[in-house]
């Protein structure tokens, strides 16, 4: 069967996978851009935006990664946009612009379902309401034989982590202390008794976690 991974997912010293007050200006709230800073400068990150050079080294080859081996993703929908509610309007199909990075199918979890969008590139954003277990099933049926991606936020991650439906977790540990916004460990005591997990530093000051079934 394949496998359920979540790649590059970066939190502070304390915990925090994004920061409070989202909005269309500011996605990841009063963090801005620190919790990603490491991935930045990568060449898998410039890649991603048609642009030649960037860092190949520790950091780099843990975020290239991402992308290998992947049929579908699954994400929450404070992570395709700022929107809250029902649908206010439904022309905004992410942050991504007209040809997202996924190049995949992409199930999106909310409570208010809306039409699919087709994007450029091979994503197709599908809006669904749904456990964690019937949205895996949904995306594995579109991933076929390819792994399933969980994208974030937190909270998701935090969901599929509690329904014991991840195979490969990598986390990055940034050096920056939040204070506040959501938090990706809360409610997940004993998570270390079920995975092989396994750290290290980057030049770039960074800690890489990965946690493997064993």
């Amino acid at each position: 069967m394949s496998l359920v991974r979540v790649h590059n997912f970066s939190v502070s010293l304390d915990g925090y996978g994004t920061g409070e007050g989202q909005s269309m200006e500011a996605p990841f709230g009063h963090a801005g851009t620190r919790l990603h800073s490491w991935f930045f400068g990568t060449r898998t990150f410039r890649r991603m935006l048609g642009k030649e050079g960037g860092d190949t080294g520790v950091d780099d080859a843990m975020a290239r990664a991402w992308s290998e081996g992947i049929g579908a993703e699954i994400m929450g929908r404070n992570k395709f946009g700022p929107q809250r509610g029902p649908w206010e309007n439904e022309e905004w199909t992410g942050w991504w612009g007209p040809d997202p990075v996924f190049h995949t199918p992409v199930f999106v979890l909310t409570h208010h379902p809306r039409p699919s969008v087709v994007m450029e590139g091979g994503t197709t954003f599908h809006f669904t309401d749904a456990t964690p277990q019937e949205a895996l099933r949904q995306a594995r049926e579109a991933a076929g034989d390819l792994d399933v991606r969980i994208g974030g936020g937190p909270s998701t991650i935090r969901d599929f982590l509690a329904a014991d439906l991840i195979d490969h977790l990598h986390v990055v540990v940034v050096p920056i202390v939040l204070g506040r916004g959501e938090r990706l460990w809360d409610g997940l005591e004993g998570l270390d008794e079920r995975f092989r997990i396994e750290s290290f530093t980057s030049p770039s000051g960074v800690t890489h976690l990965t946690f493997t079934r064993p």
